[in-house]
Parts: C-alpha cells; sequence; structure tokens
C-alpha cells in the first residue's frame, strides 16, 4: 500500500530515519500525518482526504475521537502511535487505532503499510493511552509507591522481578534509565482523561518531573 507523509512539528513514533519514512511516496494513495501536530495538521486538510485509501494520524495520549468524530465520521481515518518509554528508542510496535465505523478495508491497508516496513501491528478501540500504556503505567505507579512506603530497596525491588517473573530489567531502573519524568508525564495526562486512581502519579515521578521542569527553566532563563 503506497503512502505519502506530512510531518507536523517532531515525532515521537519516528524522530529518526527508518524505513516507514523512507518508503513514502509523493504519489502515495494513503495519507500518514507524523508529529506532534498531527491532528491538527490533518483538520486543516480533511475534506482533502474524502477519497483517500486511507489515513493514518499520529497520537499521543489523546483518543482519535478528538480529532474526528466519535459516533459517525469518516471511514477512512485511523490512529496509530509506535510505542516509546520515555528517552528509549522507539520499539518496532505500532498501536493502531479504529473507531467503531472505521472500514475493515482501512485497517487492513494501514496496517500492511506499517508491516512493509518491518513494524508489527496491534489494532485497538478508541481509548486514551491505548493498549501498553493503559496496562504498565499502573503497574509502574504501584512499584513506585511500594519503594515510598519502605516495603524493599529499589535494588531488592527489581531483582525480585528479574528473577521471580523473569524480566529483563526492573520497574525502578527502567524508569529511571528511560526518564522518570516522562513517566510522569504520561500518567499525569491518562489519569486526567480517566479519572482512575492507579493512573495517579506516584510521589516520585511528580518530584523527577518538577526537578526536570526546574532545571529547564534555569537553562533558558
Amino acid at each position: 500500500m503506497s503512502y505519502q507523509i506530512i510531518q507536523a512539528d517532531e515525532s515521537r513514533s519516528f524522530p529518526d530515519a527508518h524505513a516507514f519514512i523512507q518508503q513514502a511516496s509523493k504519489e502515495g494513495t494513503g495519507v500518514v500525518y507524523i508529529g506532534a501536530d498531527a491532528g491538527e495538521a490533518y483538520d486543516e486538510a480533511r475534506d482533502e482526504h474524502a477519497t483517500t485509501s486511507f489515513v493514518a494520524i499520529e497520537l499521543e495520549n489523546e483518543c482519535l475521537g478528538v480529532h474526528i468524530a466519535d459516533d459517525n465520521g469518516p471511514t477512512n481515518v485511523v490512529g496509530f502511535a509506535r510505542f516509546r518509554l520515555g528517552d528509549d528508542a522507539p520499539t518496532q510496535l505500532v498501536e493502531l487505532v479504529r473507531m467503531p465505523y472505521t472500514s475493515d478495508a482501512v485497517v487492513a491497508a494501514a496496517k500492511a503499510a506499517f508491516e512493509a516496513a518491518g513494524l508489527v501491528v496491534a489494532t485497538c478501540n478508541d481509548f486514551p493511552g491505548r493498549i501498553l500504556n493503559r496496562l504498565i503505567r499502573p503497574y509502574y505507579n504501584a512499584a513506585l509507591r511500594r519503594l515510598d512506603e519502605g516495603l524493599a530497596s529499589a535494588n531488592d525491588m527489581d531483582m525480585t522481578l528479574r528473577l521471580g517473573l523473569g524480566y529483563p530489567e526492573g520497574p525502578i531502573a527502567l524508569l529511571n534509565r528511560s526518564g522518570l519524568h516522562h513517566h510522569f508525564e504520561v500518567t499525569q495526562d491518562l489519569y486526567e482523561q480517566l479519572g482512575q486512581e492507579a493512573y495517579a502519579p506516584a510521589r516520585r515521578a511528580r518530584n523527577a518531573w518538577l526537578k526536570q521542569f526546574q532545571e529547564t527553566d534555569d537553562a533558558t532563563s
């Protein structure tokens, strides 16, 4: 499936060169909006895409329904995000978001475009944070809260999960390495959207974000 790419600010899904970018064509029948302002860019050009084979809009944590109608909208539009944890490089996983009225053929076309570039696609319905963030963020929050409560040291908690469950890296070490302040930003966003206590940012994550914010503010002042 051929597609063209429209870049709207920096992309978390594709910050560097990738086969998916290289395989795009200006004559592509599909359109992929990437970047932090992908939704806004699509909104400005939505009337041009009535007959486009598929339109894929890069999402952050927001729902696709923020950019198209929840109940009855264009059947050729999907959302997507390539999973990336903090400052780590993006993974090969792309979460593809569909609405109840999205055409199956459109989902298949978008999925084929990503898979042709070596990416792995999981399809989900339209929820804040999609699959992975909804599953792992409460787990990370729980680990941080147990650390605050003094259940065990960070090293012992990580070692227990690595040896007991076979995880390659414990949650505390992983969050510290990839940027604990990023975890705060995601969980705070999900907490505001969902209102569920499991997503309320842990104290350590909030403190890490405040420290990062202060350092950034000092550097620019």
